[in-house]
């Protein structure tokens, strides 16, 4: 989605083109994070191996800040190996465990969309990358939120494709990252990291309120 409008924008003011880049995640904002429904309950499945896989496909890209916050990664990724992409997804499943044996954590919703302005800062060099690893597991932990109580067969294939979910966006928007690298200056690098605070900063604050 950010390559292909990023490509877009090619020629354009890096304003321009993060404004291109994050324009319909933007129009997502009025739902805030409280509209990263699940799929279960908006297909009105009952809880089985086969509804807990499409859940967890669907879940990320259900979710805003939490699908801006994995395309964003991509951005960050540019620089790393992909050994990095397997630590995050690992950590993400970790975080997602700890939210069904200590669920409840206050402030989590808010939080997950604030680390948006985390991964800006990354991106703007103001914070190391070793950071983007316990948000990535608030992530998770967010993630786990909705499936509560399920038995455990439901879960483990919700967590299965969650890490699948998770893991092909990483990939594949890295990939196409990699194909535009050229086109992402210093200054468009900088427009982006503001658009992505900006964004999470709404989302953040439209979570605090709902």
């Amino acid at each position: 989605m950010i390559p292909s409008l990023l490509a877009r924008g090619r020629g354009q003011s890096p304003a321009i083109a993060a404004g291109l880049a994050f324009t319909p995640l933007l129009a997502l904002l009025p739902g805030g994070p409280a509209a990263a429904h699940h799929a279960e309950a908006i297909l009105q499945l009952s809880p089985t191996p086969l509804s807990g896989l499409i859940s967890g496909l669907a879940h990320p890209v259900l979710g805003p800040d939490h699908l801006l916050f994995l395309l964003a990664l991509s951005l960050v990724g540019l620089r790393q190996r992909r050994g990095w992409m397997l630590a995050l997804l690992a950590v993400g499943l970790l975080g997602s465990w700890a939210g069904l044996v200590l669920p409840g954590l206050p402030g989590s919703e808010p939080l997950a969309a604030l680390s948006l302005v985390l991964v800006a800062a990354v991106l703007l060099g103001r914070a190391p990358r070793c950071l983007l690893l316990p948000a990535f597991a608030l992530h998770g932990y967010v993630l786990s939120g909705s499936v509560l109580g399920w038995s455990a067969m439901p879960l483990a294939t919700y967590l299965l494709g969650l890490a699948i979910s998770q893991g092909l966006l990483l990939i594949v928007s890295l990939l196409l990252l990699v194909r535009l690298a050229a086109t992402i200056t210093p200054r468009l690098r900088r427009a982006l990291a503001f658009g992505l605070a900006a964004v999470g900063v709404m989302l953040g604050l439209t979570s605090l309120l709902a």
